[in-house]
């Protein structure tokens, strides 16, 4: 049986089409949802199948396609009462992208499709209506020869604009036929020109021309952009949506906007939106003209109005969500043309799980509320606010999506982008932002511009990414490399601060403080603590009692990795350096004694902040140069003789303990073994940090973990040190109680773990070093120029630093868990890596088998949504 292609709306598939994304695509499947189960007004048309996109992009144009593709434009042609070009009566359809997931923007749609140099006359007689008819033909001209053809938009928008002025219209709707005309001319001129052939005038050629350059799209350098941003695969292709066109610009009883069922900035009820009049979908995200709120519309259009706020009720009650919605008015007839589930703002999501799990028509349960929150959205909650506006306001915008950002001002996408990559703060500055702009966006704190509403390219993007916006600044006059606001001029390079939450524009840097967290994100964060209870913990990296109070306070569950060499810093590398250059035990014992005591009231702070939950403590990894003078600095001296006796010392001790790789040099467990007394300095600390906790009735619970152990006899020797001091202090059973494991972050103690295993209580993986040493970087030097350089020409599709490579880093991670339980099926496993902070790794480190992440506090939040988003993955593909 041949593989099927192409599917009208009201096909009746055997599943809900809501359900069939992965085929239909996003938009596909929802346009068929509301074609045949809940019979909105949609305009007829067929979709062309995501199956056709890939096999496509493999194979090229798929055999039979155009076959399928002309009987189901023959059944739309037979429903409209029209045929595609007909001089006569022509019908116009629209050619749309849709993939599974929204990209909003990144790929191509044509409009007003099958308009040629007859038809667009009888599309004139049909509507009596010449103006329409000429403009209608104009945009396609401009959008086919823009999208399919490649002709540079920059010489349409610059013609248009000649004959705009020369007709002297202060609106486009107010460009005259004439006008029209001529424009229409010298557009096809313009493309003969261009391509070397005239434009297409048959229908069919400009429908197959389109379909394909839909599916081309898909692989444009916006659209990549975005998925890596946003985590999409790229393998899953782009779905085609063929409609009948109906028109927004038709006359002034005609109309078009997108709207949202609930604030998706804040998630209060109550319709949200822009709204133009006579004008097509395209002028009111593209930002080209000023809309107008949706409410406008109750009072021009009050029977369309009420059925949308109707349809916005079933809609959101059937999806049972906030959803965004595309519609048109032709001629005082409502038509939707689009739904989506609306993206939203940290605050909106929270907000919304909670309301929608409250709602009586709508009950979400827990587990669907924590799913509908994602880690981005907390994310966004901890974003900074201005502390203060202590400047004056220079201009306000619309407040897109919120947060605070300061930045140097860039006017291009390329120019924030390089900027950034100098490790400048960036704030990408535009007329508006179009797909194009989408590097430069990702690389901006945040985002101006100066045209736009609150559902412009700009708006929706960059409340998708957290990022903060402020759109629609009218006031914002942008010259090639400044811009203006009356008398103000800023230019490239000068700082601003933009405010995403209340529209404000200011000159200059305003100083920065941490986000009001809503009540609602405690709710959810308790429930997604349920949803993972007793299957994946979440704990903090922390190392002073401060950073383990603000963990506790943010949700963690204990302390993973407490980095003891952090403490060894500051006013105490005076008492280190004595331990590293005494001369005999009487001296080294003397600087250690002195450093336990300092260590244990370290760790008297962290078990009280951690009273009653787990504080696994490193001991010593880094190798002992790091904690003396820079060898370069002694040596120059040296040269000069004007080094001192203790200088001399320094230098000495530097020279004997420096290191050509010092990350695979002595350091960890190697640096323990030579040194055994440091590691026995540390383990009495933290038994009398124990015994102290305990005298004054607190329960404190510790765990010890040797680093960068590769065999068991390393581990079992420096384990049985270990052992014996905390034996001296706390006796036999006590000391017993306290698990010694280790840290796994080398490719062999992973490769032999159950080796390791019949000596270690828990593993804690390592990833930053075991991904280090798995692919041979130095992460200082590569996350630079070379890990920027991978990714943009696809070597790598991630940079593994970020999230956990999973063919080979955490092939590592699985074996070793594997190993490890194989051996010892109590063996406790935990990630201490940056990795255990970033969701997809989460979701891996789950499947895998390991038992907690730990992150930095900061980024506990975000671990706890992700830990439950793990879980409830794993359940949905087990059937749970």
């Amino acid at each position: 049986m041949s593989v099927r292609y192409v599917f009208d709306f009201d096909h009746a598939h055997e599943r809900p089409p809501k359900e069939l994304r992965d085929l239909l695509g996003g938009k596909g499947a929802n346009l068929a949802e509301m074609t045949s189960v809940l019979q909105l007004p949609v305009p007829p048309g067929f979709t062309i199948s995501t199956e056709a996109c890939r096999r496509y992009m493999s194979d090229g144009w798929p055999e039979g396609l155009d076959d399928e593709i002309a009987h189901h434009l023959r059944r739309l042609e037979e429903r409209m009462g029209r045929r595609l070009g007909d001089p006569d009566d022509p019908l116009l359809v629209s050619v749309r992208s849709g993939a599974k997931f929204s990209m909003p923007g990144m790929m191509d749609t044509v409009l007003d499709l099958g308009l040629n140099e007859r038809s667009v006359e009888g599309l004139a007689r049909q509507t009596s209506d010449r103006r329409f008819a000429l403009d209608s033909y104009r945009r396609f001209v401009q959008m086919y020869g823009r999208i399919v053809l490649g002709v540079d938009g920059e010489e349409f928008d610059a013609i248009f604009e000649e004959e705009k002025k020369k007709a002297g219209a202060a609106t486009d709707a107010e460009i005259p036929p004439d006008a029209l005309e001529r424009i229409v001319e010298r557009f096809l001129r313009l493309v003969a020109e261009r391509i070397g052939r005239p434009f297409p005038e048959d229908p069919w050629e400009q429908l197959i021309g389109a379909a394909e350059a839909v599916f081309r799209s898909w692989d444009s350098p916006r659209a990549k952009a975005y998925r890596q941003r946003e985590r999409i695969p790229d393998d899953l292709g782009t779905a085609v949506n063929v409609q009948a066109m109906v028109f927004g610009n038709r006359d002034d009883r005609s109309g078009t906007g997108v709207g949202f069922t609930r604030n998706p900035a804040t998630g209060e009820r109550g319709a949200y939106g822009d709204f133009l009049v006579n004008a097509q979908g395209e002028d009111v995200v593209a930002g080209i003209r000023e809309t107008l709120p949706l409410q406008a519309m109750g009072e021009l259009f009050p029977d369309a109005y009420r059925e949308l706020l109707e349809i916005f009720d079933r809609l959101e009650r059937h999806y049972r969500d906030m959803m965004d919605v595309e519609f048109t008015i032709e001629q005082d007839r409502l038509w939707i043309l689009q739904t989506r589930v609306g993206k939203r703002t940290g605050l909106a999501a929270v907000r919304l799980a909670v309301a929608m799990h409250e709602d009586p028509e709508i009950r979400l349960t827990r587990r669907e509320a924590v799913g509908r929150v994602t880690p981005e959205h907390v994310d966004q909650l901890l974003h900074p606010r201005f502390e203060r506006v202590d400047r004056p306001v220079l201009t306000k915008g619309l407040a897109a999506s919120p947060g605070a950002a300061v930045g140097r001002v860039y006017f291009t996408a390329d120019e924030a982008a390089e900027a950034a990559e100098r490790g400048e703060k960036v704030i990408l500055v535009r007329e508006e932002t179009s797909p194009e702009d989408v590097h430069g966006m990702a690389a901006a704190q945040g985002i101006l511009t100066a045209k736009g509403g609150l559902v412009s390219h700009a708006a929706v993007v960059a409340r998708g990414w957290g990022k903060p916006a402020v759109v629609g600044a009218s006031e914002v006059e942008i010259g090639d490399d400044e811009f203006r606001v009356g008398d103000t001029v800023v230019r490239r390079g000068d700082v601003i601060s933009i405010d995403g939450s209340t529209g404000l524009v200011v000159v200059g840097e305003l100083p920065l403080a941490e986000g009001t967290v809503p009540d609602e994100l405690e709710v959810v964060l308790g429930w997604a603590d349920e949803v993972r209870a007793g299957r994946l913990g979440v704990r903090a990296n922390a190392d002073t009692a401060e950073d383990a109070r603000r963990a506790r306070e943010f949700g963690a569950e204990g302390i993973g990795l407490a980095r003891t060499e952090h403490m060894f810093l500051g006013d105490r590398l005076p008492v280190v350096r004595r331990a590293i250059l005494a001369e005999d035990p009487e001296e080294e014992a003397s600087a250690l004694a002195e450093l336990r005591e300092l260590q244990r009231d370290d760790f008297v702070g962290l078990l009280e902040a951690m009273d009653g939950l787990p504080v696994t403590i490193r001991l010593l990894d880094p190798p002992l140069h790091e904690f003396l003078p820079p060898l370069e600095e002694l040596v120059v001296g040296e040269a000069q003789g004007r080094l001192t006796d203790d200088e001399a010392r320094l230098l000495h001790a530097v020279r004997q303990w420096s290191e050509a790789n010092p990350m695979l040099g002595i350091r960890g467990v190697r640096l323990g073994i030579l040194r055994p007394g440091i590691y026995r300095m540390q383990a009495r600390a933290i038994a009398e940090a124990v015994t102290e906790r305990k005298r004054v009735g607190g329960d404190p619970r510790v765990e010890i973990m040797i680093p960068l152990a590769v065999n068991s006899a390393e581990l079992e020797l420096v384990g049985g040190w270990v052992r014996e001091e905390l034996e001296a202090v706390l006796g036999p059973d006590e000391a017993d109680a306290i698990p010694i494991g280790t840290m796994i972050e080398t490719p062999r103690a992973a490769l032999v773990a159950d080796e390791i295993a019949t000596v270690a209580a828990f593993f804690s993986f390592g990833t930053n070093d075991l991904t280090q040493m798995t692919f041979g970087f130095s992460r200082d030097d590569v996350e630079g120029p070379l890990m920027d350089t991978y990714q943009k020409l696809g070597v790598l599709a991630e940079n593994p630093f970020e999230t956990v490579d999973r063919d080979a880093v955490g092939w590592l991670v699985r074996r070793a868990c594997e190993l490890g339980r194989r051996q010892r099926a109590d063996l406790k496993l935990g990630v201490c890596g940056e990795h255990g902070g970033d969701p997809a790794s989460v979701e891996f480190f789950f499947r895998a088998g390991v038992d907690y992440v730990s992150c930095s506090p900061f980024r506990v939040p975000v671990a706890r949504l992700a830990a439950a988003h793990a879980v409830l993955g794993a359940d949905e593909d087990t059937g749970v």
